[in-house]
């Protein structure tokens, strides 16, 4: 049996004026938000991952602050298993602020349902379909701190 690697993902969470900095995505189902971010590179730092995605993205510089957040993401135990079961990847969530203002038209690489970027507000999160789900509740109970959240979604 062939299994694919475990992949690291880096990911940003800018928040500013109690909302929080997602990209905006469509799909079958229609509009969902993501934490901006993606895989880490081969030789990449994962602080570097986390500026390049939000360049690539979100058309903006960051400064990197601490780690707030890491969570697994195992396919087959999820709503998407039908397609994603062979899919496991660790996800590290930064906390960052923006040095640049974001500017989606300088986005060097959107991915690929990714239709733009929105600030949400935090206390409407749980209105919208976001990914992960399970960081929603910590965001909106203001719990910014180092915490290993598990096999989530």
């Amino acid at each position: 049996m062939n299994m694919k690697p475990i992949r690291n993902s880096a990911k940003a969470m800018i928040i500013q004026d109690h909302r929080i900095l997602l990209t905006k995505n469509r799909d079958e189902q229609g509009e969902y938000y993501l934490f901006p971010g993606g895989g880490q590179e081969k030789y990449e730092q994962l602080r570097e991952t986390v500026q390049r995605e939000c360049m690539e993205e979100l058309g903006c510089e960051v400064d990197v602050k601490d780690i707030v957040y890491v969570r697994e993401y195992i396919g087959k135990h999820h709503e998407f298993a039908a397609w994603d079961a062979d899919f496991h990847q660790v996800e590290f969530y930064f906390e960052c602020t923006m040095t640049t203002n974001v500017d989606v038209t300088q986005a060097t690489q959107l991915d690929n349902d990714q239709i733009g970027v929105e600030w949400v507000e935090i206390s409407r999160l749980h209105e919208v379909r976001v990914y992960p789900k399970t960081l929603v509740k910590n965001l909106q109970d203001e719990a910014l701190k180092p915490c290993y959240i598990g096999d989530a979604n």
